[in-house]
């Protein structure tokens, strides 16, 4: 018992009141692409970049790719490159994930008007890790935790996609997923959406240019809603569905 208390005292309140409002101490979240010139020639930011996420003329960077590494940050001789920590990074599509100095937020995501009258009250997502490192698993895993605790909303992780509305997607999709990732799809009911989740299943992220991945799926049916991250955080993901379904905080 005073070992209970002890602990509660050391670590306060787990429990988020405000999710929208909360900035995680230490997170390295959306990249800050300052107005500051690059030194003549210079490419150490897209040379050290892993994912290929870093593009020259004007500098911008996709967080569909960007694993947040932060290796560009310190290679840059002009400190143009920084990151914060707003986790406020998804999109409703894949092309509103480029930041740069020009555009340095992205798109505020609008209210599906359709997918809030279907869905703003009670949300069931099947999760499916297609060849995913478990980086990303254990975030959405915390999704329901004491910290968090999404099913506040009506939103929950379901164990059978015959009881879900969607599909929440991490990992690259492997060929050995592909199937697998298709049966669970076609078991969900209509009306469904999918939510991709992490580098890897919006881009492949580090292993985009492996032969061992079969990425058709997406290619057939296009996310709702992109969140980036390396592992994504809760708290990106909630931001962004949130927005989404057009739930008040």
């Amino acid at each position: 018992m005073l070992k209970s208390i002890a602990v509660r005292k050391s670590q306060g309140t787990q429990y988020i009141a405000d999710l929208r409002a909360a900035k995680p101490v230490g997170f390295r979240g959306k990249p800050v692409i300052s107005d500051a010139a690059c030194a003549s020639g210079c490419q150490a930011c897209q040379a050290i970049c892993p994912t290929q996420a870093i593009q020259l003329l004007p500098v911008q960077i996709d967080l569909g790719r960007c694993v947040m590494c932060g290796d560009c940050e310190p290679v840059c001789p002009s400190h143009k490159l920084s990151f914060s920590n707003d986790i406020k990074l998804c999109a409703t599509s894949r092309e509103a994930l480029t930041v740069s100095s020009a555009h340095p937020n992205l798109d505020p995501i609008k209210v599906s008007k359709a997918l809030h009258q279907r869905f703003g009250r009670s949300l069931k997502l099947r999760s499916v890790s297609a060849g995913g490192c478990n980086g990303c698993e254990l975030e959405i895993n915390a999704w329901s935790n004491v910290n968090f605790d999404l099913g506040r909303y009506g939103i929950d992780i379901v164990a059978s996609p015959r009881h879900a509305d969607g599909l929440v997607l991490s990992g690259p999709i492997t060929r050995n997923m592909a199937q697998a990732l298709q049966i669970c799809w076609d078991a969900i009911p209509e009306p469904k959406l999918v939510i991709a989740v992490g580098a890897c299943a919006i881009s492949g992220g580090v292993f985009a240019d492996s032969d061992a991945l079969d990425r058709e799926f997406l290619e057939r049916f296009k996310p709702s809603l992109y969140v980036p991250g390396c592992p994504a955080h809760p708290l990106t993901f909630i931001s962004g569905i949130m927005n989404l379904l057009g739930i008040a905080g």
